[in-house]
């Protein structure tokens, strides 16, 4: 596409007013925002000036239209000169992506197969979250509970089996599950080995958002989250307790504690 690129200059009025300007006609899609197909094969793309949970009157973005995506340069470099003053120091400001991290070759539980992500809190906040990676290859012989937040597992490979102080489920890929802070749990692997991700919420417990304008339908329904039914172990003997505290894992041996002992419960700080 070659044009003249010096074009009169016009302006739009208005500070904080809803634009929409295009350089050719018909090159702004109309009735939509990212078309498979873009006017003149033209790349969609999103500026986000706020997060996307902001009300309407606050939201700032920008889809622009451009004749080659953003993404298309090079790596950056460091300036050897820098009159801004201090250093970028360690983080890298290119482009990143995660890739599959393997399954360990050595025997590996659920809690030993942890890898940190990526965190905006330290665990002693009351606020915050961390991300990791589970890999394992042998189901749990230890119980444990994190005292420092829920946890949300979402399995990209293998199946669990979560069997808690309230009972036992079993989670797939395509499914999560939510483990309250301070429940005792073990993790079996059904198929051998597994691998996916937890986020670990360091502050008030996760709860369905409220609809508001989306409808009285959108979103999950209460009803599609399962909880399961009281299941106990009738077993004696000296058991591991791991407990994580303070971002740190804690060992002890706790006689006659499977972390499955109770045959009735209630109220609503279960596991889903």
């Amino acid at each position: 596409m070659n044009r003249d690129t010096s074009p009169d200059l016009h302006y739009l009025s208005g500070f904080g007013n809803e634009f929409a300007s295009e350089a050719l006609p018909g090159a702004l899609p109309v009735g939509q925002n990212s078309p498979q197909k873009a006017p003149y094969g033209l790349y969609a793309e999103l500026l986000s000036g706020t997060a996307f949970t902001m009300t309407r009157s606050e939201l700032r973005r920008t889809w622009l239209y451009r004749i080659r995506p953003s993404a298309l340069h090079p790596r950056f470099e460091r300036l050897a000169r820098q009159p801004l003053g201090g250093p970028l120091g360690g983080i890298n400001p290119n482009r990143l992506r995660w890739s599959p991290q393997p399954i360990p070759a050595e025997p590996t539980d659920f809690i030993e197969g942890w890898l940190p992500m990526v965190a905006n809190a330290a665990a002693e906040k009351p606020a915050g979250v961390s991300i990791y990676i589970y890999r394992a290859n042998r189901s749990m012989e230890r119980v444990f509970f994190n005292a420092d937040g829920e946890l949300l597992l979402v399995p990209e490979q293998g199946r669990l089996r979560i069997a808690t102080e309230l009972g036992v489920m079993e989670v797939e890929p395509l499914e999560i599950a939510v483990i309250p802070r301070g429940m005792k749990f073990r993790v079996e692997l059904l198929d051998g080995q597994a691998r996916g991700y937890i986020a670990e919420n360091h502050g008030a417990p996760l709860r369905l958002p409220d609809l508001g304008p989306i409808g009285s339908n959108g979103l999950a329904n209460p009803r599609d989250f399962l909880t399961p039914v009281a299941h106990y172990e009738e077993t004696e003997g000296p058991v591991q307790l791991v407990q994580k505290f303070l971002g740190e894992l804690g060992l002890r041996a706790a006689a006659l504690a499977t972390g499955r002992c109770g045959l009735a419960w209630q109220q609503r700080a279960v596991q889903v």
